[in-house]
């Protein structure tokens, strides 16, 4: 059995449905049938092509739409053996009528259109736990967002710390140096210290 795909369709893959769908409008066939075979090649529901088309590519494919009805209307005046099929359109799908010209012919049932609808709602029950997981995950990020924040506030504070420790730490040996040329020069009073050019302390006789 082959697991139906729920990831995000690729353009290749919004082609090829345009393709199957167009082609099957020149043919006279349902956009039902177009569906299942691309569901197929895509291993993507009906269900799931159906709403792909109908809520964006068939935007995209206005003039083709109308220029594969132009040629499909061409082929039914050019060749004298092919019918005009009797078309009616239920949510978006497109369903031929059974007339007695069409009773040898495939036809869409009811059954079959109550079946795409409720593969409809399976998809639409699908996206919503989508949005769900895609909820749940901004939630997640935001709070994560928040922590990250908290972090970086308290990081600054211990740097800023740091930097009071190290200041007053440089204060403590300035002063202790002081304190001992200031020694020095009482033991010997012929000596005193005074800094050279590279900041070093160098004795001066006196």
């Amino acid at each position: 059995m082959t697991i139906a795909r729920q990831d995000a369709w690729t353009h290749d893959e919004d082609l090829l449905l345009a393709e199957v769908v167009l082609r099957h409008i020149r043919e006279g066939s349902t956009q039902l049938k177009a569906f299942e075979e691309v569901g197929k090649q895509l291993s993507r529901t009906s269900a799931a092509c159906g709403f792909r088309w109908n809520s964006f590519v068939r935007k995209q494919y206005k003039s083709g739409i109308e220029l594969a009805k132009k040629q499909r209307k061409e082929q039914v005046v050019n060749n004298p053996e092919v019918e005009r099929d009797s078309i009616a359109t239920v949510e978006n799908v497109t369903i031929e009528e059974i007339t007695p010209e069409h009773e040898g012919k495939e036809s869409i049932t009811l059954q079959e259109v109550i079946l795409y609808l409720t593969k409809m709602d399976e998809f639409f029950q699908l996206d919503n736990k989508e949005k769900e997981r895609i909820s749940e995950r901004s939630l997640f990020l935001e709070r994560e967002n928040v922590r990250l924040l908290e972090e970086n506030v308290l990081l600054k504070e211990n740097l800023k710390a740091v930097e009071e420790d190290y200041r007053a730490l440089m204060q403590i040996m300035e002063r202790a140096r002081k304190l001992s040329v200031q020694e020095d020069e009482k033991a010997n009073p012929k000596v005193s210290f005074q800094m050279d050019k590279n900041g070093n302390l160098e004795r001066v006789n006196k």
